[in-house]
C-alpha cells in the first residue's frame, strides 16, 4: 500500500501545468543541487547539499554516484541513519498523470539498502533492516527485517 495524497486537475494533463504545482525556482534550485549531487563523491558533501532541498537524512546514510531523487517535493524524502541508496537508485514522491497528480512522504528506514538501479515510488515506507535487490521497482511498503526484489519488488525472505 502506498500513503499518497491525489489532487484532481481541470487540464487535459497534470504535468503540462507542473509550474503551478511548484515554484519553478525551487524546481530549478532542487535539480541543480540533485544533479549536481549525483557525481560528488563526498557523502559528507552530498548528504550537506541534499539537506538544503529539504531532504531529511540522518547521520551515516550513505547516497551512492549517480543516484538521484525527486525534483519536485524532495522535503517528502527520509532517509534514516546509516542506510545505503545505490548506485543509480531513483526515490521519488510525486507522480504527474493525466486527470490527476499524487505526492507522498517516502521513507527509508534505519539500516536499509537500496540495490544499484533500483526505484522506489512515491508514498512508500521500507522499514528498518531491509534490503532491497539491484534493478527492484518499490511500489508498495517493505516491512522491516525484509529482502524484498524484482519488478515489482516482492517479498525473497524474512530475517528471523
Amino acid at each position: 500500500m502506498r500513503h499518497l495524497r491525489t489532487v484532481k486537475v481541470s487540464t487535459p494533463n497534470s504535468l503540462t501545468e507542473w509550474y503551478k504545482v511548484k515554484n519553478p525556482l525551487i524546481v530549478t534550485f532542487n535539480f541543480l543541487v540533485i544533479y549536481c549531487c549525483k557525481y560528488l563523491p563526498s557523502l559528507a558533501l552530498k548528504r550537506f547539499l541534499l539537506r538544503l532541498t529539504g531532504m531529511r537524512i540522518e547521520d551515516n546514510a550513505s547516497v551512492g554516484l549517480g543516484a538521484s531523487f525527486d525534483i519536485f517535493f524532495p522535503e517528502l524524502i527520509t532517509i534514516k541513519e546509516n542506510s545505503v541508496i545505490g548506485f543509480n537508485a531513483l526515490i521519488l514522491c510525486h507522480e504527474f498523470l493525466i486527470k490527476e497528480y499524487r505526492t507522498g512522504e517516502t521513507i527509508i528506514g534505519r539500516n536499509v539498502v537500496i540495490g544499484a538501479n533500483s526505484t522506489v515510488l512515491a508514498g512508500v515506507e521500507i522499514g528498518d533492516n531491509s534490503i532491497i535487490g539491484a534493478c527492484s521497482l518499490v511500489n508498495s511498503d517493505v516491512p522491516s527485517n525484509s529482502f524484498y526484489a524484482g519488478i515489482p519488488a516482492r517479498e525473497i525472505k524474512r530475517k528471523q
